[in-house]
């Protein structure tokens, strides 16, 4: 039904994007070896809860060498959201993990860039990146990421964000390195209710700087924080399929994301970290359509809220929005 759709997301982990089959050719590339247990019988990502699974995220990005690992990760996976009708997607790139194995902050970004401008050569499709710190290692590593991106601005590096364990630390630790970013330009975003339930959703709204809301699902369960969310216009970068797939909700019935939309909260799709949750940028408005009756209207209203919250320029949002009317006309005609 969706094929035809223009999409668009915000919320996509790079590292967590590679396939496994990519991961195997990267780890033969780099002479990494790979841990024992990595992959399940049917050759997919094998994990069973949330600390699992970021062990097999830190053991599948650590085969990512090199700025050309890097660049490749990038390329194939704008290529395979280009397949699927995405005109623009923006990455959260950690630098954390490429320092992990000794990979600088300017060759991980010359990297992402140069996958970035491959895919837009080829297939037309936008995308920038989101530079994040991990919340579990704390508030200095955050503060030293912000420095390094305005010591070494990249056209491309267009927001600062901040995912890992949102159970961990507390979010006005982490005042300073955004409060850093917000100055110096970034568009700032961070993850909050999902594993944690809406106190952390309404943490960040208090403390941090942010026009975006990485999931933050579970403000729904504080009515009054909900009609907060709407009243502010913030926007909820919602990944249906990671929020079922890590046990968050049982399944998409019991998902709030129509409840969400019924309450005017500003909702886009994502996908997370795709090969591990069984999802695409495809998948999820396929999904979203199937699960909760959606028409093809309100599917492009997402695509437009994600669009309209993007961190790139204006020129280019402009642009974005030229296609996708285009995009709609053409489904009218």
């Amino acid at each position: 039904m969706t094929a035809t759709v223009a999409k668009a997301e915000l919320h996509c982990h790079l590292e967590g994007a590679a396939p496994p089959a990519l991961v195997r050719a990267l780890a033969g590339r780099n002479g990494v070896a790979l841990p024992d247990g990595l992959f399940a019988a049917d050759g997919g990502f094998a994990w069973h809860d949330f600390t699992s699974f970021l062990a097999a995220y830190d053991a599948a990005s650590s085969t990512m060498r090199s700025g050309d690992d890097y660049r490749d990760v990038t390329r194939a996976y704008l290529e395979a959201c280009a397949g699927e009708g995405a005109l623009y997607v923006e990455l959260f790139a950690s630098p954390d993990h490429a320092a992990t194995v000794g990979l600088g902050y300017g060759e991980q970004i010359a990297g992402i860039a140069a996958g970035i401008d491959a895919a837009e050569t080829a297939h037309g499709i936008v995308a920038r990146i989101i530079v994040t710190c991990v919340r579990h290692l704390g508030p200095a590593r955050a503060g030293r990421i912000v420095e390094v991106m305005r010591a070494e601005p990249h056209r491309y590096v267009v927001g600062f964000g901040m995912a890992g364990d949102e159970t961990v630390g507390t979010v006005a630790d982490f005042v300073p390195a955004f409060a850093a970013a917000d100055a110096a330009g970034f568009g700032c975003t961070a993850h909050a209710g999902e594993l944690a339930g809406p106190d952390s959703v309404r943490a960040v709204l208090a403390a941090l700087p942010v026009s975006r809301i990485g999931h933050g699902v579970r403000a729904i369960e504080e009515p009054a924080l909900v009609d907060e969310l709407a009243r502010r216009g913030t926007v909820l970068e919602v990944c249906p399929g990671s929020n079922v797939a890590v046990g968050v909700y049982p399944d998409l019935a019991h998902h709030p994301l129509p409840a969400l939309l019924a309450a005017g909260c500003r909702v886009t799709l994502n996908s997370d970290d795709p090969p591990y949750f069984d999802t695409s940028i495809g998948t999820e408005y396929d999904r979203a359509a199937a699960a909760f009756g959606l028409d093809r209207a309100t599917l492009t209203t997402f695509t437009a809220t994600a669009i309209d919250a993007a961190f790139v320029d204006d020129g280019t949002k402009e642009r974005l929005r030229a296609r996708l009317a285009d995009k709609a006309e053409e489904e009218r005609a």
